[in-house]
């Protein structure tokens, strides 16, 4: 047997899971059935040793429940507020001369679990305090939870609802722009709260437990830690639940333990806000009893954020491809952790109105995490910020459209140059179709010369021949050139023209998959069904909905179908290798390139090894490419205050085997 049960329990999960996958749903076989079935009985005989069964195990028959509301329970105590600090000697001195525990405050939806003679028997979200909703179904499908556990008697249980920064960013690229989440925690408060479970088990919720709150063990049973509360949390690590992560401090060690817990924000795989300062004493805490708001054995510790005064400038409304306008603030440039700012986005019209802006109102603005820009306050809030009522590309009206928690403006335009614009260049880049020659410029006189208003009018750009010759800047040998240009592009590969069409939440690498998955048969994806695309790995329910309901659409697939007729498909010879050193990394260009013609080839190819490619460092960065090393950008300052390693192009190529360009 393994040395770690749990471990290997999960380690078989994920086997059982993946071969079970590959033989149903793409119809081959990674294992013999005796190779299954031998790692089947390991599981069983396993989950009988340890008297634990995790959500998701094979050997339980999973069925999603569909509820018309989510029933009202009453808690048996109210769940009360902690109060809060963000000086540290304030947190020092509350904790006097008791040993305390010092954990991630978890920014989710508190949850409380009921579990009866080993069994999971209730989940009751924390609600008013008072009276909470009953999710029990939806628990049932958290990431890990165990289902059953090696404890007889009730065992009551406090944690939070989480999904992590990796699933959310996973789960919002596959949305427009209009339909993205704003935040890990509004996605799992929706997730945790839904009527189908299915809904809950695709959005990989997981509960991390900071609380023990009581047990009572049935005649016989071991009595769960009732002296220490970090004694009781890693009880309930050895029984499989995800525990918050904490350390023992006293007044002495206090201020060092919140400064490592600072030094490793960037790096948490799920959103908090803040510590939880606790004392570890239970006889001593509950002695201690409560005011009217706020329990005496807890207090929080909220991150006092850099901020900074300034005026605001102006704010820029922009259209996306979507018909999406989003405003963004430009404000006097500031200094904020090690950098200049002067730009942040407002997200939308709701919080236009919340922060009551104006033009050269005094504002304080922070990063977000230690990373993103934003407007925390408005000094002057005079609210003289008109909302445009004309797009700001094409004068046409444009409109409010309430999504989810908040109002965004639209424009109602379906012919907006912005749209035009924005699709035209997505199509013709290098991930997409790879069209050289097209600048942006170049595709703006061409939509407003009249040549250009769907993608398959690019193939017949040579009717205007004479025209674009005659067009300034052009001539006869660059309009012949960029003509033979488009031509060439005729021959591509099937997920090129997947990728180019503007599909929510599938880029170049997502269309591969698909188009592997589908036997590089378009016509095959056009007509497939939500079922069939979500059997393809990392395409969720969700996402298949999203591609199902691209192609229902009478214009897209008649612009789809045109551009079948002037394309033809060559083999698509690039596999992605399984051990490939780019799997799962996001990595951030910046710079000139030596060996790649531009950025986007480079961002292709770590596409195609399994990469990511983002536009700024951040915690989840693994590598920063900048041929300038020494270099004092604010990427580069970024990387060295998070410990992000900064590599050369070379560099870049000999760790991921890349071949160069040139």
């Amino acid at each position: 047997m393994q040395n770690d049960p749990l471990k290997r329990m999960k380690e078989l999960t994920a086997l059982l899971d993946q071969a079970s996958f590959a033989y149903y749903q793409q119809a081959h076989e990674i294992m013999s059935d005796h190779e299954y079935d031998a790692l089947y009985d390991e599981l069983v005989r396993l989950e009988a040793e340890t008297g634990v069964v995790l959500s998701g195990s094979p050997t339980r028959k999973v069925g999603y429940q569909v509820m018309s509301a989510l029933p009202k329970v009453s808690h048996a105590s109210p769940m009360l507020s902690l109060d809060k600090t963000k000086s540290r000697e304030a947190l020092r001195d509350w904790l006097g001369g008791q040993v305390g525990e010092l954990s991630w405050k978890m920014d989710g939806l508190t949850v409380v679990l009921t579990y009866q003679d080993g069994t999971l028997m209730q989940a009751v979200t924390r609600g008013n305090g008072e009276v909470g909703e009953e999710i029990t179904a939806n628990a049932a499908c958290f990431v890990g939870l165990p289902l059953r556990i090696p404890f007889r008697g009730r065992l009551v249980l406090r944690g939070e609802a989480v999904i992590s920064y990796r699933d959310f960013e996973e789960l919002n690229s596959r949305l427009p722009a209009e339909e993205q989440y704003k935040n890990p925690r509004n996605l799992c408060s929706g997730s945790v709260r839904q009527l189908n479970s299915r809904v809950t088990a695709e959005r990989r919720v997981h509960c991390i437990l900071y609380t023990l709150v009581s047990s009572e063990p049935a005649e016989g049973e071991e009595l769960m830690d009732a002296a220490s509360k970090m004694g009781g949390l890693e009880q309930l690590r050895r029984m499989g639940f995800e525990v918050v992560e904490y350390r023992r401090v006293t007044a002495d060690t206090l201020l060092d333990a919140v400064e490592a817990f600072e030094a490793s924000i960037a790096d948490q795989a799920y959103p908090s806000d803040g510590l939880v300062l606790t004392y570890d004493d239970i006889a001593y805490s509950a002695g201690l009893g409560r005011t009217a708001k706020f329990p005496r054995d807890s207090i929080a510790f909220k991150w006092a954020d850099e901020t900074a005064e300034t005026t605001l400038l102006d704010v820029e409304w922009q259209t996306s491809r979507t018909g999406l306008i989003n405003p963004v603030a430009l404000f006097e440039p500031v200094e904020l952790e090690g950098t200049t700012v002067q730009r942040a986005s407002v997200h939308n019209v709701s919080m236009i109105r919340e922060l009551q802006l104006g033009i050269g109102d005094r504002i304080l603005v922070y990063k977000a995490n230690m990373i993103i820009p934003q407007i925390s306050e408005n000094l002057t809030r005079s609210g003289t910020l008109p909302i445009p009522e004309a797009c700001p590309r094409c004068g046409a009206p444009t409109r409010e459209v309430r999504n989810y928690e908040a109002s965004v403006l639209t424009c109602t335009n379906p012919a907006c140059p912005a749209k035009i614009h924005q699709a035209f260049v997505h199509f013709t880049s290098r991930a997409s179709m790879n069209i050289e020659g097209l600048s942006e410029a170049t595709l703006d006189r061409f939509i407003e010369a009249g040549f250009l208003s769907e993608y398959p009018d690019l193939y017949h750009l040579s009717e205007h021949r004479d025209e674009i010759r005659a067009m300034e800047g052009f001539g006869e040998k660059s309009a012949d050139k960029l003509l033979a240009s488009i031509e060439a592009s005729r021959e591509t590969e099937a997920y090129r023209l997947i990728a180019s069409l503007g599909i929510p939440g599938v880029g170049a690498a997502n269309a591969r998959v698909l188009m592997r998955a589908f036997g590089q048969d378009v016509r095959a994806l056009m007509n497939a069904s939500v079922q069939e695309i979500a059997a393809v790995e990392g395409f969720a329910e969700l996402g298949a909905t999203k591609i199902v309901d691209f192609f229902a659409n009478p214009l897209n697939r008649r612009i789809t179908e045109a551009l079948l007729e002037e394309l033809h498909f060559r083999q698509d010879t690039e596999q992605p290798q399984e051990d490939s050193p780019l799997n799962g990394k996001t990595v951030v260009i910046t710079g000139s390139l030596e060996h790649f013609a531009n950025r986007e080839r480079l961002a292709e190819l770590i596409a195609a090894g399994g990469g990511k490619v983002s536009g700024s460092v951040s915690a989840k960065t693994a590598w920063l490419i900048n041929n300038d090393i020494t270099s004092t950008s604010g990427k580069n300052k970024k990387a060295h205050e998070l410990g992000i390693p900064i590599i050369s192009e070379q560099d870049f190529l000999q760790l991921s085997g890349i071949t160069p360009d040139r």
